[in-house]
């Protein structure tokens, strides 16, 4: 089984990689084609890949390609996680957001409505090539911002396009260490868009144990979350928020944060990941240790602006453990490659899951996952102030879409203006012209 990850020269790709190394079962990714625009990143990941598989039996066959329809043809799965504009472009994303005191991050406000609009246009494009060249692959969708990308996609490759998340998952594990309970094992009610959703239940033998957790006070301060938001908070919403929603329920210390660090999020990455790639320019350099002391950094100064906002210093050893995303990407594929039954927190299409949403509406939900794609199943209704921030986001997304089809300024500005980080009109038009100022990828938005 052929697998093309797409920004094969991304930093994350071992990660992928390093988990298709311990699945030995028939039916397994046996071939792994990369692709990236850039050749010396992707001889670098290749090299950390060679690296893994030393010694290992069996190990996926590498190759690698900055020609787009070589790697998807015969593609059985299709991993999808480019960056448009690379780190240089989200680091511009956060500087120009921060200059109008509005948010800057990579998935949520201005931040995500820049990426997605220089994004959506090259992963349609993607799109159709998949469509033209692997119409029977299944494609697999890490690029941010997942949901509205996921949704884009969408409309070329229907329900054969799934996003995934690994906050959800860690969340999930988070909470159920918490309570002391088998998250292998755990139901985890979750709801909501990507990086805007809740855990509003933790069944455990057909038992929510969540409401124990909400009524520990020792309990809930004792996870990333739990410190993040407050253990007040969380009893108020009668729930566990997915942490980026901290950048809506605490914004003005969010950005005060943002502003006040020494560098942004995407700046630290792209300095630290620069200095990485850079290393791996010498051909004596011991790939898999470089890339593994640069992942360790890099996971232990995951949200330090928020975690500084909230005053609660760096985070524990045991909330250093990965998400997992490549995990779900591993089970996703064998339960659709195999029809192996199992359920997986993903973004797909909403059907009639959420009633205030339309039915090709990407959202965030568990999934029933066999050899036909992933199935959303039925969930409890929102309660209205998550309604209130879901309805209003999906309208962004949408707005988005729309500029993206039509090549409207006026529609890019309504996306911005109509984000509820995003308090002025004013200012939607400044971030607008500071953007496609910045981005060769915007130059359409410029007329």
């Amino acid at each position: 089984m052929k697998l093309t990850i797409l920004g094969g020269g991304g930093f994350r790709v071992p990660l992928v990689y390093g988990a298709l190394l311990g699945d030995h079962a028939e039916g397994r990714v046996t071939h792994v084609t990369l692709h990236d625009l850039d050749e010396a990143r992707l001889s670098a990941i290749a090299r950390v890949l060679a690296d893994q598989a030393e010694g290992v039996p069996g190990a996926p066959a590498v190759t690698a390609t900055t020609d787009l329809d070589e790697a998807l043809r015969g593609a059985d799965f299709v991993f999808s996680a480019i960056r448009v504009g690379g780190l240089e472009g989200r680091a511009a994303d956060e500087r120009i957001a921060l200059a109008e005191d509005v948010l800057g991050q990579e998935t949520v406000g201005a931040g995500g409505i820049a990426y997605g609009l220089r994004t959506v246009p090259v992963a349609v494009r993607i799109a159709r090539r998949i469509a033209e060249l692997a119409p029977d692959a299944w494609v697999i969708n890490f690029t941010n911002p997942a949901g509205l990308v996921t949704e884009a996609m969408s409309r070329v490759l229907g329900d054969r396009v799934v996003g995934i998340c690994d906050s959800p998952v860690g969340l999930g594990r988070r909470v159920a260490r918490v309570l002391g309970a088998n998250p292998d094992e755990a139901w985890i009610d979750y709801v909501g868009l990507n990086h805007l959703g809740w855990l509003r239940g933790l069944r455990v033998g057909g038992r929510d144990v969540l409401p124990r957790l909400l009524a520990d006070e020792e309990a809930l301060g004792s996870f990333e979350e739990g410190r993040l938001f407050g253990p007040e908070w969380l009893r108020s919403l009668g729930a566990v928020p997915n942490e980026y929603l901290h950048y809506y329920y605490f914004n003005r210390e969010a950005v005060q944060a943002y502003r006040a660090a020494e560098r942004t999020r995407g700046a630290y990455l792209r300095d630290q990941q620069g200095a990485f790639y850079q290393e791996m320019g010498k051909p004596d350099t011991p790939a898999l240790d470089a890339w593994h002391r640069t992942l360790a950094d890099r996971e232990a100064t995951y949200m330090a602006a928020n975690r500084e906002a909230a005053g609660i210093g760096e985070r524990d050893e045991e909330d250093l453990e990965s998400g997992g995303y490549e995990k779900v990407a591993l089970a996703l594929m064998r339960a659709i490659a195999r029809d192996e039954r199992t359920t997986l927190i993903l973004n797909v299409r909403n059907g009639s899951t959420l009633s205030v949403l339309d039915a090709d509406a990407v959202i965030e939900v568990p999934c029933v996952v066999d050899a036909n794609g992933a199935h959303p199943v039925s969930v409890d209704p929102l309660p209205y102030h998550a309604v209130g921030l879901v309805t209003a986001v999906k309208a962004v997304e949408r707005e988005v879409l729309a500029a993206v089809e039509s090549g409207s300024r006026a529609t890019a500005v309504k996306a911005f203006a109509l984000h509820p980080l995003v308090d002025s009109v004013a200012v939607a038009r400044r971030l607008v012209e500071g953007y496609t100022a910045e981005h060769p990828g915007l130059a359409w938005l410029r007329n």
